[in-house]
């Protein structure tokens, strides 16, 4: 997660912090379809669809304290930019199981599914921004940024900070 004011040009990074989605003590949460790829295909569906509720992973108590937190400090929470995959159907269970790229794509999209449902539970806009999407030289400009604020400065904290100017833009 990254939080951010301004503009390209006044760009402020207000927050960045890693997102708990799953939960640690669930086994297999941190990876669902993975823990369902070693199981029988029957076994697989009824695990998927008893556990992997994108509501039931949410923790939503961290996310509402941080939204409350930039409210304190006088920001206001406008939206929420959310960096999408490809776009790309995926294929049913067994189809993805069958293949260890598709099970980290499937992985990758129920994880972004989480966000959206997340984002809107918080009441937030969503702009999703495909990653091809996501502006080159901006990502240049972002990327010097990160000098100034120390690291870390991920990939993954450098796409969320253009999805979140484009939110703002698009807002």
């Amino acid at each position: 997660m990254v939080a951010v004011a301004g503009t390209m040009d006044t760009l402020r990074v207000l927050e960045r912090r890693r997102i708990t989605i799953a939960d640690a003590e669930l086994p297999g949460a941190k990876q669902p379809y993975h823990a369902a790829a070693e199981l029988p295909i029957a076994k697989a569906e009824a695990l998927y669809g008893r556990r992997w509720n994108p509501r039931g992973r949410w923790r939503g108590k961290r996310w509402r304290r941080r939204s409350r937190w930039l409210r304190l400090q006088g920001h206001e929470v406008a939206g929420c930019g959310i960096v999408l995959g490809s776009g790309k159907a995926l294929p049913g269970l067994e189809g993805i199981l069958a293949s260890h790229a598709l099970i980290h794509t499937a992985e990758g999209e129920m994880f972004r599914e989480v966000l959206v449902w997340a984002a809107h539970e918080l009441g937030l806009a969503v702009t999703g921004v495909p990653v091809k999407e996501l502006d080159a030289m901006a990502l240049r400009r972002i990327d010097s940024f990160g000098k100034l604020i120390g690291p870390p400065w991920t990939e993954d904290q450098k796409y969320a900070t253009v999805a979140a100017l484009m939110a703002l833009w698009r807002g």
